[in-house]
C-alpha cells in the first residue's frame, strides 16, 4: 500500500525529468510531513483508544506503507 504522496511522487518521477525540475529537496520534505503526520494520527488514536496494537506508531508506518 501507498500513502497518497507517495503516489503522486511516483507519477512525477515517473513524467518528469529531475534535471528540468528540482524537485528532490521537495519531495523529502513532503514525505516527511506526511509520515510525521501518519505517526501522530496514530497515537492520538491509540491514545483515545480508537486504535489498539502491539507495534510503534514508527513500526505500523514502516510495515504499511515502507514495502
Amino acid at each position: 500500500m501507498k500513502t497518497a504522496m507517495q503516489e503522486l511522487w511516483d507519477y512525477i518521477d515517473a513524467n518528469y525529468h529531475e534535471d528540468t525540475f528540482n524537485l528532490y529537496n521537495t519531495k523529502e520534505i513532503s514525505l516527511q510531513k506526511e509520515k510525521d503526520w501518519m505517526i501522530h494520527t496514530y497515537w492520538v488514536a491509540y491514545k483515545e483508544g480508537q486504535y489498539s496494537g502491539d507495534k510503534t506508531a514508527e513500526e505500523y508506518y514502516n510495515e504499511t506503507f515502507n514495502k
